[in-house]
């Protein structure tokens, strides 16, 4: 049964940081890409950051360009996004994601639409002003 668990949420002040981790298991994991998504109270959910199987490619959203680091750790079969300059429209739940069919050439177009297969249950990011 694969499994994706998101830790790391909470409430922070602007301009705080925040280190969000996503374990994964049931699955092989350099096998899949795997992303960070986020959806806000009647928004739609966005593709925030997406990496590849090997780790040699990412994609962000525009804004979080900068700001958001996306990462693995194939050994542990963990992902991470490191977050800085949080801003109040950053707050949403955060939700990881895994998929076997993103090669690195269309990885972005996976991550913009967020079709993802396998989800997480989410993990709440609030940022106050």
């Amino acid at each position: 049964q694969v499994q994706l668990v998101e830790s790391g949420g909470g409430l922070v002040q602007a301009g705080g940081s925040l280190r969000l981790s996503c374990t994964v298991s049931g699955l092989t994991f350099g096998f899949h890409a795997l992303g960070w998504f986020r959806q806000a109270p009647g928004k739609e959910r966005e593709g925030v950051a997406c990496i590849s199987r090997n780790g040699k490619r990412a994609y962000y959203i525009d804004s979080v360009k900068g700001r958001f680091t996306i990462s693995r750790e194939n050994a542990k079969n963990t992902m991470y996004l490191d977050i800085e300059s949080l801003q109040p429209e950053d707050t949403a739940m955060y939700y990881c994601a895994a998929d076997i069919r993103p090669q690195m050439e269309d990885l972005d177009r996976y991550c913009s639409r967020a079709d993802f297969r396998s989800w997480g249950q989410g993990t709440q990011v609030t940022v106050s002003s």
